[in-house]
């Protein structure tokens, strides 16, 4: 029996861009930047000034007040994009179908926010009035354990925990579940809420982030002036389903996914190997998986940072996985409007591919105005292009040496 084939139904988004999919697939269409000056915090204590927040977001359009108190920021951020994503894709969860419907849902980092407040009230107020909840409310798996419980999702339950490849490796281990046939369904993807004190400190202090105060132009992937990437938040959710599940239902269908890439550098925690090797052999291995020749890929939504070795590496690993083809096909980097939404980037961005093969258009990046002679690719500069193409590719390169890849294909 060969391996089932999987479709997306269902689409949901929180991002800096709009807290739903329709108004950041907009503004990333237009080339707006949902980048903007630090709000959450003190600005004056870190030199990085700009960050890509979530705006007016209320949770409890989605739950009550009383349980979204016990969960963190980005367990609100994946439980409202969960919620939209299943009623975009109109799939009814009953008692009869639950246990076919699983939850693959990553964090990076997750309740980061949560564990800075309750460890701030243990010193002054000691461990009595640490919240019972502290605990679940910062493991990254409760995205995944909130959303199972609030829409009775029975089936496969896992995180993925593998910085910022964590949304990419979770919908490929979620397709992986289908394609062998242990669920029908799969909610799947990303959500961080990494603007707090010690995120940025941390990041700040590794020197990762720009310090380009500018918020129009400080996140700039693949300009020659890049210094950087720009914090982001929210979350990326996709329903999948195996393809006979979701016709049998009359379902909409957005794309199919066909390739899952997924390799370790084994080089250093933070930088990517030399020439991104890990993460072209993360590209072949998703092409290998999906039966896919380079040359029928016209599009690729890169990692693409706006850091000076990420953005260097990943051209000459697309380069070394697609020889000439690699000057014919168009690359972006939405992080140059989303900012980088860390464990949450690889949910959007395959909402990103995904559209991009429905609509006809491909995102663009922006900034992009002084080209680095080392980044010489079609990078879709600063405005969006009408185009229609057959197959999308999605990377996400995380610390730890973590690549992963997926292939998207139009459905017809």
């Amino acid at each position: 029996m060969g391996n089932k084939r999987v479709v997306v139904t269902g689409l949901g988004a929180v991002s800096p861009l709009g807290n739903d999919v329709q108004t950041t697939w907009n503004n990333i269409v237009e080339g707006k930047s949902g980048v903007g000056p630090l709000t959450r915090l003190n600005p004056d204590d870190y030199p990085a000034k700009v960050v890509a927040e979530v705006k007016d977001f209320d949770i409890e359009q989605y739950v009550e007040k009383k349980e979204a108190r016990k969960m963190d920021r980005f367990t609100h951020y994946a439980v409202a994009a969960s919620m939209m994503a299943i009623k975009d894709s109109k799939l009814d969860i009953n008692e009869s179908n639950a246990h076919r419907v699983g939850v693959w849902i990553g964090s990076g980092i997750g309740g980061m926010e949560t564990f800075e407040n309750q460890f701030e009230m243990f010193q002054k107020r000691g461990y009595r009035r640490v919240s019972p909840f502290f605990v679940p409310m910062i493991i990254p798996d409760m995205a995944t354990g909130q959303v199972s419980i609030l829409l009775g999702a029975k089936g496969v339950n896992s995180c993925t925990v593998t910085a910022c490849a964590t949304g990419t490796n979770s919908i490929g281990d979620a397709f992986k579940v289908i394609q062998r046939g242990d669920a029908d369904a799969m909610i799947t993807g990303g959500a961080e809420a990494p603007i707090t004190r010690m995120s940025m400190a941390g990041f700040c202090s590794n020197t990762a982030l720009s310090t380009n105060p500018d918020p129009s132009s400080a996140s700039r992937p693949f300009d020659a002036n890049r210094d950087g990437f720009v914090m982001g938040e929210g979350a990326g959710i996709v329903v999948i389903e195996e393809l006979e599940h979701a016709l049998q239902r009359g379902a909409t269908i957005y794309a199919e996914i066909v390739g899952y890439g997924s390799t370790g550098d084994a080089y250093h925690i933070t930088s990517p190997a030399p020439a991104g090797e890990g993460g072209a052999r993360a590209m072949m291995m998703a092409l290998e998986d999906g039966g896919v020749n380079p040359e029928e890929v016209d599009y690729i939504n890169a990692h693409g940072t706006s850091t000076p070795y990420n953005d260097k590496y990943e051209t000459m690993a697309v380069k070394e996985v697609f020889k000439d083809h690699a000057y014919k096909l168009a690359v972006s980097s939405t992080k140059s409007m989303t900012g980088h939404l860390l464990g949450a980037a690889g949910g959007v961005e395959a909402i990103f591919s995904v559209l991009a093969l429905k609509e006809g258009i491909l995102p663009p990046t922006i900034n992009l105005e002084t080209p680095d002679p080392e980044c010489d690719l079609d990078y879709v500069a600063n405005e969006a292009r009408h185009k229609q193409i057959s197959y999308a590719m999605s990377n996400s390169l995380g610390f730890g040496g973590h690549n992963a890849t997926l292939v998207f294909k139009k459905y017809q």
